[in-house]
């Protein structure tokens, strides 16, 4: 099924606002099997939006719309609704319950232009919000199908998830083949390399589509496949994923679209071992991302910034002599960190971070980016070097990722290199 996603409002033609919604429409309706062909984003004027729904109905399957659905003059969406499917507007005692239910939970008074929202087109089956007063519209016609809901991103999503996903599905079940996804998560291996290591990619991922989606923190590969029903994608799914294991296993980190904070925290859950952090140059950043994850107070113990020379020698007891001799920025500096930390914790595992994230500060022999990670045990310490690029704010965030992966690494045994 082919589908276009239509975006409406000003505020996301002139970039006041960013377009987060279309993403994730598309990626809700990849995931259900259907084929996003097209992203339109059109200003608050109503022949415009009625032109487009028109021709995406004419040109695709099913048409997505968020946006223009408020209560205010500029929300227009609905009457343009009316316009391209020539009905009328009726009263939806459901919608007008629930806009009544919401402001006696919150214990405000409702206004007329409320009330007004639960009219809703006369061809249309109603999405119900739940997280706010202005209603979803499914429309079927002719075969083609039609959905419009808020522009609010949560609720958007909660419609995407309860209500137009479930719709698509229970359509592709009628008939035709059956797309899949999987999302493998790597980190440490450029994009190149990744590519290459998984040559002749023939022989991997069969008849199935492969992409390659670089960020700051490393590779996701978007593996498509299609079968003629679920159970048959997903088994080719799993074929493929096996193969890609065996040649780049080491470096995925996830199968699920989970943060590696999540995958880091459940290791740590399992084995219950207990961490601590000395952070110097990510300011708290790994900690942050630690501590994001509800329940990590089981594992995580402390974070300690150690950000000057002063604070590694008072609070972790470096050795100041090292410090001198070495540099706040080396290998042995890291490691006493790691070593301190755990140490004044009493934690399983000390994970410390040291480095020079620019744009100043470096000299000829430690230039900006070089950045040294350090995990300790009750029986050794591992520090790896890193080499960063040149963004401050880029490295904070790569280095973050790369001290979370460590330790994951760390703990599945996992050969780090220097």
């Amino acid at each position: 099924m082919k589908a276009l996603i239509l975006s409406i409002g000003d505020e996301l033609l002139i970039g006041q606002t960013v377009n987060t919604n279309a993403s994730y429409i598309a990626d809700k309706l990849t995931e259900a099997g259907a084929d996003v062909k097209k992203v339109v984003t059109v200003g608050d004027e109503l022949d415009e939006i009625v032109t487009d729904i028109k021709a995406g109905l004419k040109n695709y399957d099913i048409v997505i719309a968020t946006g223009g659905l408020g209560p205010t003059h500029d929300d227009i969406t609905r009457e343009a609704v009316l316009k391209a499917f020539d009905t009328r507007l009726v009263l939806s005692e459901t919608v007008l319950e629930d806009i009544r239910e919401r402001f006696r939970k919150y214990n405000r008074q409702m206004s007329p232009v409320n009330e007004s929202q639960a009219m809703v087109p006369e061809t249309a089956e109603v999405i119900r919000n739940e997280a706010g007063t202005a209603p979803g519209f499914w429309i079927e016609q002719n075969k083609k199908y039609f959905a419009c809901m808020p522009g609010v991103p949560h609720e958007m999503k909660l419609m995407m998830d309860n209500f137009i996903i479930p719709k698509i599905r229970s359509l592709k079940k009628s008939g035709g083949t059956v797309s899949k996804r999987l999302n493998l998560l790597t980190t440490g291996i450029p994009e190149s390399t990744l590519y290459q290591r998984l040559i002749p990619l023939e022989e991997i991922i069969e008849d199935a589509k492969l992409a390659f989606l670089p960020n700051v923190y490393g590779v996701k590969m978007r593996i498509t496949a299609t079968g003629a029903n679920e159970a048959d994608a997903d088994e080719k799914l799993i074929r493929i994923e096996q193969r890609m294991r065996s040649v780049v296993g080491r470096f995925i980190y996830s199968r699920a679209e989970e943060e590696l904070s999540v995958v880091l925290g459940r290791l740590l859950k399992e084995r219950t071992l207990t961490i601590s952090v000395a952070e110097s140059c990510t300011g708290g950043l790994i900690c942050d991302e630690i501590t994001n994850i509800s329940g990590s107070s089981k594992y995580f113990e402390r974070g300690i910034i150690a950000y000057s020379n002063a604070a590694k020698v008072e609070i972790l007891h470096v050795d100041e002599d090292l410090i001198a001799a070495k540099g706040a920025v080396s290998e042995e500096c890291c490691a006493e960190m790691a070593k301190g930390v755990r140490a004044i914790s009493g934690t399983d595992l000390g994970l410390s971070i040291t480095g020079i994230l620019g744009p100043t500060g470096a000299t000829t022999t430690k230039p900006v980016g070089l950045t040294y990670i350090g995990i300790a045990d009750s029986e050794k310490v591992v520090v790896k070097k890193f080499n960063f690029a040149d963004n401050r704010i880029n490295n904070k965030k790569r280095a973050t990722h790369a001290a979370l992966e460590l330790v994951r690494r760390f703990l599945l045994g996992i050969q780090i290199e220097p």
